[in-house]
């Protein structure tokens, strides 16, 4: 009860589609503020994320420290530029994930691109996000050249055709963002994560071009840029 009237309330799955959402959506309860973002900045840095990821989604508002549990708090907009969803990220050794009270799994965390752009890439976390945009700007190219956006969670298809519709999120944001035409699905190398994308590809597959992108080595994005910057630490050593 006490972790629930904090905000901090665990939901890993996100909603799918087909479930209503309320018109009047609730007012999200974002946690307080801490004074600094040093944990949540070296959190980042030991999972290989590039400081200048990290100063982007600070200085915008996307990511901040909580005051009282010290959580990476990862925030999500609408297109109004209003925090719709929180997702909490435990920055210390014990293992914590969930999402803030109130928040709408449609406006999961993303980053736009600096110009107009028609590629959409996914993921199921932001941290993989963060970690494709890592790997990106490490191989000289436009780190913000394309849309990116998490699924708030692992994204587990129904049992039949009827209950496997798209997550919400990924719905509400090609409606937000008529113009694209192409995503790439990086979502993770197991069974649940290559189900979700051949789930996600046959929804999509008239209407758009759909990639797969599995990570060439791991389970998923993040522990695919551990793999190379491990690499290029050895290599530069």
């Amino acid at each position: 009860a006490v972790i629930h009237l904090c905000g901090q309330a665990a939901i890993v799955l996100p909603d799918f589609s087909h479930k209503p959402m309320p018109d009047d959506p609730k007012k999200l309860q974002l946690p307080k503020r801490n004074g600094n973002n040093d944990r949540v900045i070296a959190y980042l840095s030991n999972r290989g994320i590039h400081q200048t990821l990290i100063d982007y989604c600070i200085r915008n508002g996307r990511l901040y420290e909580s005051r009282e549990y010290h959580n990476a708090v990862f925030v999500g907009f609408d297109r109004e530029d209003v925090p719709r969803y929180g997702m909490l990220r435990g920055t210390s050794g014990r293992r914590f994930m969930g999402d803030v009270t109130e928040s709408d799994k449609r406006y999961s965390f993303s980053i736009q691109p600096r110009a107009e752009s028609s590629k959409l890439h996914l993921f199921e976390s932001a941290i993989d996000l963060l970690s494709y945009s890592t790997l990106e700007l490490l191989a000289g190219r436009d780190w913000r050249q394309d849309h990116c956006l998490s699924l708030a969670g692992v994204y587990k298809p129904g049992k039949n055709e009827e209950e496997s519709a798209l997550p919400a999120a990924l719905e509400q944001y090609l409606k937000d963002y008529p113009g694209i035409n192409a995503i790439a699905l990086h979502l993770d190398n197991d069974e649940p994560g290559r189900m979700a994308a051949k789930v996600i590809q046959k929804h999509l597959l008239l209407a758009y071009v759909v990639y797969n992108k599995l990570p060439k080595h791991g389970k998923d994005v993040n522990e695919y840029l551990m793999g190379v910057r491990q690499k290029k630490y050895k290599h530069e050593r």
